[in-house]
């Protein structure tokens, strides 16, 4: 058992989320909490672990991305494929968003907490008032058009999305396929996610201490919400799995049912695994060419830019996550903030990386976006892992469907 707990972060998060409820329900409310020695040590756990992401997650998305856009090849496969395979993500993911944001939008309302923690004075509200599709546009012109440097320091994921896709293609028209540079960005996306894997085995800790918080302030039903939470996104999440993928693959791509999932069960099964579409990419990459019979330069181009790029299931918990921690945490979520958590959402599931957990630097833009604290990314931990594993297979078959539609493509455009 303890060997177990020892190799499985999930499972360490749900022991640590169970054990923080009993110890805080146990204790019940502690007058002047603040005062004691003990709580602000406690504390100190959840600010370090959201200051470490907060750290890390500028350079881990550039990085990631960049490397996405790099693995796309020359200029003129960039003109055809990666054009048809960011049209197919696009779509696909436009699906995911607007299936999550409008299940969530039309069930009940959830319970805001008793005793929300204060808002970061660092977090920048968006303006309701700013309701026009002008209002909307200016704000994300913005907000993207900014110093990447700057960008970085500030934690403005949108301009660091934009500055990494002109930079990437610059690159990709710039150099030959083989420059150094692009190994260079290889490594060091590697070196990084290695650093970001290492602070994601803190959440233990972090967890332990936001439901510590809530359930001694008498929040108990935050796990009750929760389960309601999860269930919505694993439904929906199943749904688009088993429904909207696979008719578009029988659709446009020409693939049954029955010969979609034969084809793709190795794949699907190493990412829910490993909660990795990066890591599951070498076996994604086997069975397009081997199962569903796309054209090789085809699955090295699409498969690669998707394992970046295309997270249906990761847009879709993003979507659904938003209008679960405003309502948690109280905000009214007008039209412009609606808009804006399905824009963000779209352009923070580009950037987020094919990793455990890599759903959590994106979901930071998507909670800028509604005003949301980012202490909320702890909540989502309590839960997130086990849903990973779902939406990372999710994340796959939409690669393969990709792949197998948009090579169905080149053959007749060719």
């Amino acid at each position: 058992m303890w060997k177990t707990l020892r190799h499985s972060l999930p499972l360490q998060i749900a022991v640590a989320a169970a054990l923080a409820w009993l110890l805080g329900t146990a204790f019940g409310p502690i007058e002047n909490a603040e005062q004691t020695t003990w709580y602000p040590l406690l504390m100190l756990a959840k600010v370090s672990y959201i200051g470490l992401l907060k750290a890390v997650v500028g350079v881990m998305v550039l990085l990631s991305l960049l490397e996405g856009i790099s693995n796309i090849g020359n200029v003129v496969r960039l003109k055809r494929l990666g054009g048809a395979t960011l049209l197919f993500y696009g779509f696909t993911t436009t699906i995911a968003i607007t299936l999550g944001l409008g299940a969530a939008l039309m069930m009940p309302e959830w319970q805001p907490l008793t005793n929300a923690p204060p808002v970061d004075e660092s977090i920048n509200f968006i303006n309701q008032e700013a309701a026009g599709a002008g209002a909307i546009a200016t704000k994300l012109i913005t907000m993207a058009l900014v110093n990447p440097f700057a960008a970085i320091t500030q934690g403005n994921l949108l301009a660091i999305v934009v500055f990494t896709i002109l930079f990437g293609i610059s690159l990709i028209v710039a150099l030959p396929e083989s420059h150094p540079l692009f190994e260079t960005i290889r490594g060091l996306n590697k070196g990084i996610n290695t650093m970001v894997a290492g602070i994601i085995k803190l959440a233990p800790f972090a967890v332990f201490a936001i439901v510590f918080q809530f359930s001694h302030q008498g929040d108990n039903d935050l796990f009750g919400q929760l389960f309601s939470f999860a269930a919505l996104v694993f439904g929906l999440t199943m749904v688009h799995a088993l429904i909207v993928l696979p008719l578009i693959a029988r659709v446009a791509g020409g693939v049954g049912f029955v010969s979609l999932f034969r084809s793709i069960s190795a794949p699907l099964a190493m990412a829910f695994a490993t909660s990795s579409s990066a890591a599951t990419l070498p076996v994604s990459m086997q069975a397009a060419k081997e199962e569903l019979k796309v054209t090789p330069s085809t699955a090295s181009m699409v498969l690669p830019l998707g394992a970046v790029m295309n997270m249906d299931g990761t847009a879709l918990f993003e979507g659904i996550a938003a209008v679960f921690l405003a309502q948690l945490f109280g905000i009214d979520l007008s039209t412009t903030g609606i808009v804006m958590i399905f824009i963000m959402a779209m352009v923070s599931s580009v950037g987020a990386p094919g990793m455990p957990s890599g759903s959590m630097s994106g979901m930071q833009l998507v909670l800028l976006a509604a005003g949301i604290p980012l202490e909320a990314i702890a909540i989502l931990l309590i839960i997130e892992r086990p849903l990973d594993t779902f939406r990372t297979a999710v994340n796959v078959q939409g690669d393969l469907i990709g792949a197998t539609v948009i090579d169905k493509w080149q053959k007749r455009f060719d």
